[in-house]
């Protein structure tokens, strides 16, 4: 067990993602003053949860959280003047929600939760399932692009499809637009063999309802949350 300051949103920040904020309230100025602080003794990580029940801002205004998050290290921060500052932050490893820290003595929740291994499932499984959901990632990317061709939208510029199987499997938000569930999902997935399968069924799932609607797709945007 490790004791990590939290950050809970209405989102689901993946390993490997980037992730924009604004953040304003006190008591997250404070968390981000003292990450900053001690960066010297060590990384400036804390943890993303998503919010099962509940808002982002006020006080007790978080209900209850998934039991799932993800690490994020502090990359960029900008002060954007009146305690107000933007910042950067990208997806590190998984952990699982333990009880409060009521020892940690900060303004914002501090958290003793438990850091994720990222077994990989059935070696002979990987690479099938791997070649399938790029395939799949590749198809749906060309129709989206169709769409926009049709709608005159120049579109923003496309992401890389990761060779690596792990991360291919945690890429697939960044090629489809997925709700928080979906996302929660992948990122509580066991192994990457298991996120493999349900990114491919994600995938497969929103290419079909777009040919079924006639819809017209998107690159997903990052989430961009002022709390």
């Amino acid at each position: 067990m490790a004791s990590l300051p939290l950050f809970p949103l209405g989102a689901v920040l993946l390993p490997g993602a980037r992730l924009p904020l604004q953040v304003f309230e006190p008591r997250y100025v404070a968390l981000l003053r003292d990450l900053i602080a001690a960066q010297d003794e060590h990384s400036p990580v804390f943890g993303i949860i998503a919010i099962r029940e509940g808002n982002e801002v006020g006080e007790g205004a978080v209900r209850s959280l998934y039991d799932v998050g993800c690490g994020a290290l502090l990359t960029h921060v900008a002060a954007l003047g009146g305690q107000r500052f933007f910042v950067i932050v990208e997806g590190t490893d998984r952990f699982r929600l333990g009880t409060v820290d009521r020892t940690a003595g900060t303004r914002y929740t501090t958290a003793q939760v438990s850091w994720l291994d990222e077994p990989d499932g059935d070696p002979a499984a990987i690479a099938p399932l791997a070649g399938r959901l790029r395939a799949e990632l590749e198809a749906f990317r060309e129709l989206a692009r169709v769409a926009q061709q049709r709608a005159g939208d120049p579109g923003a510029g496309e992401v890389v499809i990761p060779q690596v199987p792990r991360a291919l499997a945690y890429a697939v938000p960044l090629i489809v637009s997925l709700d928080l569930a979906d996302r929660q999902r992948l990122l509580e997935c066991p192994d990457t063999e298991s996120r493999l399968r349900l990114g491919l069924e994600l995938t497969h799932r929103e290419r079909e309802l777009a040919h079924a609607l006639g819809a017209t797709l998107k690159a997903p945007q990052s989430p961009f949350d002022l709390s």
